[in-house]
């Protein structure tokens, strides 16, 4: 009975610190530090150079308006811009129902020059709330605060679109896991342009490159695969797989040339003839070709450059897996 008694108060104890660790993580959690109290100038220059990011490069667009998936790679289409909704759910592998919000006037007109810096550099929106991290804060909690402030400059441009996205809803234990993801943001400078690898590096950092070409493991890259390819995107016709982007000579890019890495984007740079029509049941490509074909072609051969410099992975991927 005392053996038994002794077990009965140390499962007691176990369940307690279970109830506190939980407590904690839902309530303390996340912690990113203080909203900056900032005023964001809306220069024309600061939101050119917002529009550039935030569509070619960032492509901030990608998620925040809607692709005509009818099409290959899914081109954005022109109308309700930054009006959100794109769904993220279990059908395609997340764990919930994730739904990229409205960023148009109508629905961030109260929100705050520095509780949107905040958002998207910490992943913590402005009720305090984490958030689900394809909302890359992670990425650009990286990049220079100058570009972040351009490209809220150009978020305040975007016209008013009357349009309420649904919740977002995480499973458990996503939904008390979320609240350790948000992290402070560690700044860096934005490289020289002369300084073609770091430069190259920065633009690859702020476009996600590293997110969808290397495997993953609860949605966090798998640390020796980066770059390599392989991340699974389900689809209604079955799987698409990501391509191995280092420079190995046999699976990878490695026997492309700075002139054909560039074109290969530039080809998407008309989606109007680049991005034809699919017959029902047909594979996509996630891959917005025609958003990262807007970037100069300085940029793309800064990419390539720095991509030449990363670790050759040999990594064959199957492209596609049809339902059988």
């Amino acid at each position: 009975m005392k053996a038994l008694k002794t077990l009965l108060i140390l499962l007691g104890l176990v369940l307690l610190m279970v109830i506190a660790a939980g407590t904690y993580v839902k309530v303390a959690l996340p912690n990113t530090g203080e909203t900056p109290a900032i005023t964001v100038s809306r220069d024309k220059e600061r939101v050119e150079n917002g529009r550039y990011l935030a569509n070619h490069v960032a492509v901030c667009m990608d998620c925040h308006s809607t692709r005509d998936w009818s099409r290959f790679a899914g081109p954005m289409m022109q109308k309700d811009i930054g009006a959100g909704g794109e769904a993220f759910d279990r059908k395609m592998g997340f764990p919930g129902e994730f739904y990229a919000p409205n960023i148009t006037p109508y629905a961030l007109g109260e929100w705050s020059d520095g509780e949107l810096f905040h958002a998207i550099t910490t992943g913590v929106s402005r009720d305090g709330r984490a958030l689900f991290p394809i909302m890359a804060a992670h990425r650009f909690g990286r990049m220079d605060k100058e570009d972040i402030y351009d490209i809220i400059a150009y978020i305040r441009t975007l016209a008013p679109v009357k349009k309420d996205v649904p919740a977002s809803k995480a499973d458990f234990p996503v939904n008390i896991i979320i609240n350790t993801m948000p992290e402070k943001a560690d700044f860096q400078s934005r490289p020289a342009r002369a300084d073609i690898v770091r430069y190259g590096g920065y633009l690859v950092n702020a476009a996600g490159c590293v997110d969808c070409h290397s495997q993953t493991d609860k949605g966090s890259v798998i640390e020796g695969t980066e770059f390599g390819g392989g991340m699974e995107f389900r689809q209604p016709a079955g799987i698409v797989r990501s391509a191995n982007i280092t420079s190995e000579n046999v699976t990878g890019i490695g026997n492309w040339s700075k002139a054909q890495f560039v074109s290969r984007f530039k080809a998407f740079a008309d989606s109007a003839h680049s991005s034809p029509k699919l017959a029902k049941g047909s594979m996509n490509t996630p891959m917005p070709w025609s958003m990262y074909a807007g970037m100069s072609t300085g940029d793309l051969e800064a990419i390539y450059a720095y991509l030449r410099s990363v670790k050759k992975i040999r990594n064959r991927v199957v492209r596609f897996s049809a339902v059988q």
